[in-house]
């Protein structure tokens, strides 16, 4: 059996291990993250296990990550979360953007209601995606369009353990390379200088923050032919980049390819529903990706309708099922964390449930939660733009 083999067999062996308790106030788990950072620190410890979830209550909630019990929630100021994000170097600090116009960090160990370090934006800015570098140091927003202005805006994020309740003005913005609102943000693993952004426009740019304006900043412009809902990096030293858009189609670009001949589109497929529609196996939505270092592959999670979720390869060739996950969700899945420290992946949806999965574990007594209904309002809109790249770098089709 392959290493890819393997990899596959375990998640297709994934089964639930444990279930949140439900929340009297029921809300969609929209984004999640969990603390990834060093364990050598006492300081550290406490905070190594932790998992933050943005809901659309709204509120931030934080949960053990192995025993999934709530530790505490935080609610600031009103406006929905656009994200969640755990500080790499700091695993104790979380940060969550919200739409009225500011990322703010908040202090894990801490019970307070008052974010430690508050980043603002310019008056008009809506921030609906929003990311931070993997050394800490820089913090980037996506904003709504507003007339006709669209920004990516930057913070420098050293000292915010230093500041507390402080706010910090943005280092500046980029506004000429989307022109519509930024779904998505999502910084290189290993890489600080560089990150990739999506918008409704259709475009994924990569930039690289080190060079001195935007335009000499922008490495790439691809165009995904529909609005992008996720982003993520893959391949060795992830050089590779991937999207899903709104009418759940998926883009793979090779950034190593953009000084060649060679074209980068590794796939680019219309409508993944088409791809994995089988008798017994339908797909409904794309939720995102996850590039396994052990196995050199990509993996996608989709769902359907009423709570299965579906584990996909990607390959040249097109889209695999790998398994489908079942009896855990009773309504669409909205995010998810995979840890290949254990092989364990989290999920959260419009059920209001946070789910631990592992490799042949079962819950017990544990019953299945009702799906909840829940105001539309709360849904993502949902806007697909087909659009002409703008005189840039361009990838090759």
């Amino acid at each position: 059996m392959t290493a890819v083999e393997k990899v596959e067999e375990q998640l297709a062996a994934l089964r639930i291990a444990r279930r949140c308790v439900p929340r009297q106030e029921p809300a969609y788990l929209l984004d999640m993250d969990t603390s990834r950072g060093s364990q050598a620190s006492s300081s550290s410890s406490s905070s190594s296990s932790l998992v933050a979830v943005s809901c659309s209550s709204p509120a931030l909630r934080l949960y053990h990550r192995d025993t999934l019990q709530l530790l505490r929630e935080y609610r600031a100021q009103p406006g929905a979360l656009s994200g969640v994000r755990f500080a790499r170097t700091c695993p104790s600090l979380v940060f969550s953007g919200c739409s009225q116009g500011s990322v703010q960090c908040w202090d894990a160990r801490s019970a307070s209601q008052k974010p430690v370090q508050v980043f603002s934006g310019y008056p008009s800015n809506v921030f609906i995606s929003f990311d931070v570098s993997c050394t800490d140091l820089i913090v980037c927003a996506g904003t709504e369009k507003v007339e006709k202005d669209t920004f990516l805006v930057f913070w420098d994020a050293r000292g915010v353990t230093d500041c507390a309740t402080a706010n910090k003005e943005p280092l500046g913005v980029y506004s000429e390379s989307h022109n519509d609102d930024i779904t998505k943000i999502c910084f290189h693993p290993m890489e600080p200088n560089l990150v990739v952004s999506g918008s409704t426009d259709g475009l994924v740019n990569v930039f690289d923050i080190n060079k001195d304006n935007e335009d000499d900043a922008l490495i790439s412009t691809c165009n995904s032919d529909s609005s992008v809902s996720s982003l993520g990096w893959s391949g060795e030293d992830y050089k590779q980049v991937y999207c899903t858009t709104h009418d759940e189609g998926f883009c793979w670009w090779d950034m190593a390819q953009l000084d060649t001949e060679e074209p980068i589109t590794l796939l680019h497929v219309l409508d993944a529903r088409e791809s994995i529609c089988t008798e017994n196996h339908s797909l409904h939505y794309l939720v995102g990706g996850f590039y396994h270092e052990k196995a050199q592959k990509l993996f996608l999670l989709g769902g359907t309708s009423t709570g299965d979720i579906h584990l996909m390869s990607c390959g040249r060739a097109g889209l695999g099922l790998v398994g489908s996950l079942r009896g855990g969700h009773s309504a669409s899945v909205r995010c998810f964390c995979w840890s290949a420290a254990d092989e364990s992946l989290l999920t959260g949806g419009e059920d209001a449930q946070l789910l631990l999965w592992k490799p042949g574990a079962g819950e017990g007594s544990l019953t299945k939660k009702a799906a909840l209904k829940i105001p539309s309002s709360v849904q993502k809109r949902v806007r697909v733009h087909s659009t002409s790249l703008k005189s840039r770098k361009k990838c090759n089709a």
